[in-house]
């Protein structure tokens, strides 16, 4: 196998990976469908101009990187966007979604009025935290992003990362506990 076709082949099993994942990222920090769409396909045209593959966890930092930055220079550009409506929001979190991965649809619930509750229970507890909580629970817990990526793309150590997603997830917990959800 040549070098760049075992780099199209391994960055195109990255793609195929990693796109519902940096789509969901992207409309987490836009809340609009159309723009995480563009900032997506915009993010995965810069990383193949750019960089060479060299591990899946530096080719991750890079796409976060990129996608970060891309969706700051959107946020600039168009000062505040419209936040979109609950059931858009869990319609929409990834355009070609297969299992249902967002962070609510990760609880399982007996039945749909549970699972509802359940997702508007999540969704008003993350909204009372900073958003950089937010941003680490869906990197890690949702888009099961590696601690060692995160850490990087932060700019922090492992060990400070490790506790602030335990501090996350403990202000979560609480949160939902003080709904009497659990």
């Amino acid at each position: 196998m040549s070098t760049d076709h075992s780099r199209a082949y391994r960055d195109g099993i990255l793609i195929e990976k990693q796109y519902d994942k940096i789509y969901r990222y992207c409309y987490f920090k836009l809340h609009n469908r159309e723009l995480a769409e563009d900032i997506t396909q915009e993010t995965f045209l810069k990383y193949l101009e750019r960089y060479r593959f060299s591990s899946p966890e530096t080719a991750l930092k890079y796409l976060y990187t990129i996608a970060r930055h891309l969706c700051i220079d959107q946020y600039r550009r168009h000062a505040v966007l419209p936040l979109k409506e609950t059931a858009e929001y869990h319609a929409a979190s990834s355009p070609n979604r297969k299992n249902g991965s967002s962070l609510s649809g990760q609880i399982s619930a007996p039945s749909g009025e549970d699972a509802l509750l359940t997702a508007i229970a999540v969704r008003s507890a993350l909204g009372e935290m900073t958003p950089e909580e937010q941003e680490l629970l869906l990197l890690r817990y949702v888009n099961e992003v590696p601690v060692g990526v995160i850490a990087k793309l932060f700019g922090i150590s492992r060990f400070a990362l490790r506790r602030k997603l335990l501090a996350a997830s403990e202000t979560l917990k609480n949160k939902l506990g003080e709904e009497d959800f659990l």
